[in-house]
């Protein structure tokens, strides 16, 4: 029984009530990010039905390719290990066709005067940076074809890697096989054992979501969720469809401490239904409540893009974590909703995989294992401002 699919009829009728109070307030004083906009509403509702169906889709895609499962798990893992040493022979090649550079505050003479005379060279202290290097060119476009090369290694490597790793990931972690190596007894199905697998996923949903802001790889699955600039209950809908191509840490660990699989699919249920109703200008406090619980007034700031409310409570149900872990905040300025940058687009493809698209991007620029996986790994910001401080292509000629 998934309490979020039994819930429909409750989601559309609050949106619908929720409409009515927004309507009536737009017509009063104007409308906010919390006005219904149709084609942001339909591009949420679109993401909330992909993220019903894309798991069951990724799954029946990632199967043959699983390693220890499936029949091509060794061709994917083969092709990320290949790829990735065919880039760094090529990172190699790149660097050395460059040729050294010349001794710090001296200027070869063919840049001065191509003309001079060999005798000149014969008093240089290195006369090889006097002499034209008739190879350079030569080395020249020998690095910049093994940086093409090396840039589409890359690229092939963390894709299929980032596949690979996901795939192994999900099968290895599943409610059922770790229930199985449980390590306290069964916890049954009780209102105590219910309890407390609520409150133990929201803690792991608390860490969950604030690596989700603190690493690119999962802030790529995540920000499906902030690119909206409006705020009503039709963001709580607009849901990531490619979780199961990265790496959490998995609530199927509570199978562990004996709480049962139904259980924890309960869990789920509760957590996300409570979360449904935080995404809403309508309700402005809960007042003292809001120093355990979250509330919309917490969330709206959780959505927001002012430099202040960036990274903050992260919570799903219980405020608590992030007064403990330190990254509560309170909303006390407007908020600006979507990204730091945002995207410019209804097109629920674009919503759905622009960050991918864009760190695979920024490995193929890298030409260093460092920065690739740092683009990968690091926080968006860092790759944001590496990003910003690249030279733009040189333009063509039509």
């Amino acid at each position: 029984m998934d309490l979020t699919v039994i819930a429909i009829p409750a989601y559309f009728g609050s949106m619908g009530a929720e409409y009515v109070v927004q309507k009536r307030r737009a017509a009063e004083h104007g409308p906010t990010p919390g006005t219904y906009e149709r084609r942001d509403t339909i591009a949420s509702l679109t993401m909330g039905t992909a993220s019903l169906f894309a798991p069951l889709v990724i799954g029946k895609v990632l199967e043959p390719v699983t390693p220890g499962k499936g029949r091509y798990a060794k061709a994917l893992v083969a092709t990320a290990a290949g790829a990735a040493v065919v880039a760094t022979v090529a990172d190699v090649v790149g660097r050395r066709g460059d040729g050294p550079l010349p001794p710090a505050g001296s200027v070869p003479t063919s840049f001065v005067n191509p003309q001079a005379p060999a005798a000149a060279a014969a008093d240089d202290p290195d006369p090889g940076w006097q002499r034209p290097d008739a190879n350079r060119e030569e080395r020249r476009g020998l690095a910049r074809w093994a940086r093409k090369v090396g840039s589409s290694a890359a690229v092939t490597a963390v894709a299929a890697g980032a596949v690979a790793a996901g795939a192994t990931w999900a099968s290895r972690t599943s409610a059922r096989r770790l229930w199985e190596r449980r390590v306290v007894r069964d916890l049954g199905d009780g209102p105590l054992a219910v309890a407390g697998a609520i409150l133990a996923w929201d803690l792991l949903y608390y860490w969950n979501h604030r690596l989700a802001h603190e690493s690119r790889y999962l802030w790529a699955m995540h920000v499906v969720h902030h690119s909206s600039e409006h705020y009503n209950l039709s963001t709580a809908l607009r849901q990531p469809v490619a979780d199961a191509l990265v790496v959490t840490i998995p609530y199927s660990a509570l199978a562990l401490l004996g709480f049962r699989p139904d259980v924890i699919e309960t869990a789920r249920g509760v957590n996300l239904l409570y979360q449904f109703w935080v995404h809403t200008e309508v309700i402005d406090s809960l007042g003292k409540a809001e120093k355990v619980m979250n509330s919309p007034s917490l969330h709206r700031v959780h959505h927001g893009s002012n430099r202040k409310y960036l990274d903050r409570n992260h919570a799903g149900i219980f405020i608590v974590w992030d007064r403990l872990f330190g990254t509560h905040q309170v909303e006390d300025e407007p908020v600006v909703y979507g990204l730091t940058t945002n995207i410019e687009t209804y097109d629920p493809l674009r919503i759905a995989a622009h960050e991918f698209a864009d760190i695979l991007d920024d490995v193929a620029h890298a030409t260093t294992w460092r920065d690739r996986l740092s683009y990968v790994l690091r926080g968006p910001g860092w790759a944001y401002e590496r990003r910003a401080g690249r030279p733009a292509p040189a333009a063509t000629a039509a």
